[in-house]
């Protein structure tokens, strides 16, 4: 009985991430078709090098991005880059299992409300924040 009620709570957060982990897979399947690879780490897709790693090079933040979460697809630069964010990044995950659907509204309500005060729309942002402090990690840094 304890097992199944394990697996229900593990469907449904599934399921309430499930409209961002398949915007994280629209991302993953051309990635994959430029070389990227791909692994299964603590319930997570993780998809890193090749058409990952471009897309990530080419986000919108200075440097890029080292990892992207969206629900629960992780894409990384590298596998090397996983290893070492891979903890921040599951923070994430847990996030979107949280919000579900309203977490990248959320997430860019956050970046807005950070600069809105005068802050760094990205380091301020309470999602990541809560990211940094669970992984603990400095908060300022390489992007993640």
């Amino acid at each position: 009985m304890r097992l199944d009620m394990r697996r229900m709570r593990a469907a449904v957060r599934y399921g309430w991430a499930l409209p961002l982990s398949l915007v994280g897979a629209a991302l993953a399947v051309p990635a994959v078709l430029a070389r990227a690879r791909v692994r299964r780490v603590a319930g997570a897709l993780e998809v890193y090098g090749g058409g990952a790693a471009w897309l990530l090079r080419a986000a919108p933040i200075r440097g890029g991005a080292q990892a992207l979460t969206l629900g629960h697809v992780i894409l990384g630069r590298s596998a090397e880059t996983l290893d070492r964010v891979r903890a921040h990044e599951q923070v994430h995950v847990r996030q979107a299992e949280r919000w579900g659907v309203f977490f990248l509204p959320a997430y860019l309500a956050g970046s807005l409300w950070a600069r809105a005060r005068g802050r760094h729309y990205y380091y301020d942002n309470p999602f990541e924040r809560e990211a940094y402090a669970r992984e603990g990690a400095p908060r300022r840094g390489s992007a993640a």
